[in-house]
C-alpha cells in the first residue's frame, strides 16, 4: 500500500462531501468524492481505494447496496458507514453484508480520523497477508526457464553458476524477455530459496515514493505518513531483493541503494536508526546501464556493485525456435485457468506465430497466446484467434533500417509501439483500465503509471 491511501467519499449531500474531502486532504489523504451509488461504482471500476465511507440514506441505491457492489468490485477495500442514530440498526445490517465499521451522526473528527486509521492499519495487514501467500505460491508454482535453443541454455546454465554464489547479478535484455523468471530461478536455486523473493518495478512507483518503498518510513515522517511503514529492504531480510528497470532509478535514491548494497544497513525516512538487512540484490533493465553512466545518468560505482555478474537475456527473435514450446507452455497454462478445451494451433496460425518478430518477446507472446485461448471456440486455435498485429504485422515490416549514415529515435518507436499497445488494450476492455491492465499482463498502478508516463492518461477520464 502507498504511503499516501485514498479515500473515496459518498454522500448525496454536497456540503457533507466538500467538508469531509477538505477534512481527509489535509489529513494527508488522496480523495475522490461522489454524489451517489452509481457514480462511486464507476470510480472503484476504474481505479483503486483504500477505503470508501459512504452515508447509508441516499436518494436512489443506499449505502447497503454499495456495500455489496464494492465488495463484488474490490474485496480489498474496507467501506466506512455513516448513519443517522436513529439507523444504527441499518448500519450493523450493512457490517453483517461485509461494511468494516460505522460512525453515527453527529460525529466527531476525532472519532472519523481514529475509524479510518484502524482500517488502514487492517488493509495494511491484509495487504501483508496477501503479499506472504504470494510468495508461497511463487515457491511452488512452476517457473522454469523454457526453450530448448543454444540461447537459452546458455542462459540456464549462467542461472546454475550463480544460484550459489552470494554476488549480486545483474539481468539485461528487452522488455518482455523474462527477466523476474530468470531472477525467481536464481532465489529458487540457492541457499536462500526459503526466505522472502521480494520484487519491485522501479519503473512503476512515483519518484517521491521510491526511497519510501524501499526504506520504509516512520509515522509522521511526511504528510501522509499515518503509521510505520516497512520498506522492500526490510521485507526482503535473508532473501532476495529483484530491483526490475533499475535504471529508472533517480540519482538521489542510487546513493542511497548503494550505501544500502556496502554497508548492508540502511534508514528509513524520517528515522533516526540504523536497520542492518542481509539481502542479495538481482537487478534487471531494458537499458544499456554502461551507456546510462556514459551520459551521467546512472552512478559508475553503483553499476560495479550491481554488475558483479551480468546474465544477458536474448529477444524471442534470437531465439524463434523456441516459440512452438512456449506456445504448448502457455496454451496448457490458459486452458486450465480459463478452463477451455484447447490443446494446440493450426498450422497456419503456429506459421504466423513463427514469422511474427514479437517486439514485446516472451510477454507479449503469451499475451497473445491467453487472448487466443479466451477466444477459442474449439480444440484448436485458428487464425480468427489472433490478434491484428499478429496476421498482419506491416507495422514491423515496414519499420526503419539504420545504415551507417542514418539512425532511428529508437525511444521513441518504442514509445510508439507500448502507446498502441495500451491504447488497444484499453479499447478491448471498453475503457476499463483494471481490465486492460490484465490485458497486457501489468500491474493497475503500473498500467496508470505507462499512461501518465505517455501523456495518454487525458484529465477528461480523471486520470483513472
Amino acid at each position: 500500500m502507498s504511503a499516501k491511501a485514498r479515500i473515496l467519499v459518498v454522500d448525496d449531500e454536497r456540503s457533507m462531501q466538500e467538508f469531509l474531502e477538505i477534512f481527509f486532504r489535509s489529513e494527508g489523504y488522496d480523495v475522490v468524492t461522489a454524489g451517489d451509488v452509481d457514480t462511486a461504482l464507476v470510480h472503484l471500476e476504474n481505479d483503486e481505494f483504500d477505503v470508501v465511507i459512504s452515508d447509508i440514506q441516499m436518494p436512489g441505491r443506499s449505502g447497503i447496496d454499495l456495500v455489496h457492489a464494492t465488495y463484488e468490485m474490490s474485496p480489498e477495500t474496507l467501506v466506512i458507514m455513516i448513519t443517522a442514530f436513529a439507523s444504527t440498526e441499518t448500519a450493523i445490517s450493512a457490517m453483517k453484508e461485509g461494511a468494516y465499521d460505522y460512525i453515527t451522526k453527529p460525529f466527531k473528527v476525532d472519532e472519523l480520523r481514529m475509524v479510518v486509521e484502524k482500517a488502514l492499519e487492517k488493509k495494511l495487514l491484509s495487504c501483508e497477508n496477501r503479499r506472504l501467500r504470494r510468495e508461497l505460491r511463487s515457491q511452488t508454482r512452476d517457473r522454469t526457464i523454457i526453450g530448448n535453443s543454444a540461447e537459452i541454455r546458455r542462459v540456464s546454465e549462467l542461472i546454475s553458476q550463480v544460484a550459489d554464489s552470494k554476488a549480486n547479478v545483474l539481468i539485461s535484455g528487452e522488455s518482455g524477455t523474462g527477466k523476474e523468471v530468470v531472477a525467481r530461478a536464481i532465489h529458487r536455486g540457492g541457499p536462500r530459496r526459503d526466505k522472502p523473493f521480494v520484487a519491485v518495478n522501479c519503473a512503476a512507483i512515483p519518484e517521491t515514493l521510491l526511497e519510501s518503498e524501499l526504506f520504509g518510513h516512520v509515522k509522521g515522517a511526511f504528510t501522509g505518513a499515518v503509521q510505520n511503514k516497512e520498506g522492500l529492504f526490510e521485507a526482503a531480510d535473508g532473501g532476495t531483493l529483484f530491483l526490475d528497470e533499475v535504471g529508472e532509478l533517480t540519482l538521489a535514491v542510487q546513493v542511497k541503494l548503494l550505501r544500502a548494497i556496502q554497508e548492508k544497513s540502511f534508514r528509513r525516512v524520517g528515522a533516526s536508526a540504523d536497520i542492518r538487512a542481509n539481502v542479495r540484490i538481482i537487478a534487471a533493465s531494458n537499458r544499456r546501464l554502461e551507456d546510462e553512466v556514459t551520459s551521467g545518468r546512472f552512478r559508475e560505482d553503483l553499476y560495479y556493485r550491481l554488475n558483479v555478474i551480468e546474465i544477458p537475456l536474448p529477444s524471442l527473435r534470437e531465439r524463434s525456435e523456441d516459440i512452438p514450446l512456449l506456445i504448448a507452455h502457455f496454451i496448457e497454462k490458459y486452458a486450465t485457468e480459463l478452463e477451455k478445451d484447447v490443446d494446440r494451433v493450426t498450422d497456419e496460425a503456429m506459421a504466423r506465430l513463427t514469422e511474427y518478430r514479437f517486439p514485446g518477446n516472451v510477454r507479449e507472446l503469451e499475451n497473445v497466446i491467453e487472448r487466443a485461448v479466451a477466444l477459442c471456440r474449439s480444440e484448436l486455435i485458428d487464425l480468427d484467434a489472433l490478434p491484428p498485429a499478429v496476421l498482419n504485422p506491416t507495422a514491423i515490416a515496414d519499420s526503419p533500417r539504420i545504415t551507417s549514415t542514418e539512425g532511428v529515435d529508437l525511444e521513441a518507436m518504442l514509445n510508439d509501439y507500448e502507446s498502441g499497445l495500451l491504447l488497444e488494450a484499453l479499447r478491448a476492455a471498453n475503457g476499463v483500465k483494471k481490465r486492460a491492465a490484465k490485458l497486457v499482463g501489468v500491474s493497475f498502478r503500473s498500467f496508470r503509471y505507462r499512461l501518465e508516463k505517455l501523456g495518454l492518461d487525458h484529465p477528461s477520464d480523471g486520470g483513472n
